[in-house]
C-alpha cells in the first residue's frame, strides 16, 4: 500500500507530520494492506491565514484493487483532528466496500 500525504500552501508540510500521518495510517489499515493498492491524503486550510471554526480539511482518498476509489472528507479547527476524523470514517467505508464484496 502506497501512502501520499498532500498538503496546500496554508499547511507545514515537515517531514515530522508526514512520518506521523503516515506511521498512523500504516497501522490504523493495517487489515487492509493486501486490498488497497493507494492511499492519498489531503489536508487544506480553508480560510488561509484567517481564523475560522472547522477550517481545517482533510480528505482520505484510498483505492481499493480492481474497485473504484472512495474518499472521505472531514473539517476540524486543527489538522489532527480533522485527520482522526477521516481515518475513522475511511476505515468505516472500506470495512463496509469489502464486506459487500465478500460472497458467501
Amino acid at each position: 500500500m502506497t501512502i501520499q500525504i498532500n498538503t496546500d500552501n496554508n499547511v507545514e508540510n515537515s517531514a515530522r507530520l508526514k512520518q506521523y500521518f503516515t506511521e498512523e495510517l500504516e497501522k490504523s489499515l493495517a487489515r487492509f494492506d493486501d486490498r488497497v493498492t493507494r492511499i492519498e491524503v489531503h489536508f487544506t486550510d480553508e480560510n488561509g491565514d484567517k481564523f475560522g471554526l472547522d477550517d481545517k480539511r482533510c480528505v482520505i482518498e484510498a483505492r481499493p484493487e480492481n474497485m473504484p476509489p472512495v474518499a472521505v472528507t472531514e473539517h476540524a479547527d486543527t489538522i489532527e483532528k480533522a485527520f482522526s476524523g477521516a481515518l475513522d470514517k475511511i476505515k468505516k467505508v472500506l470495512t463496509t466496500t469489502f464486506e459487500k464484496k465478500r460472497t458467501y
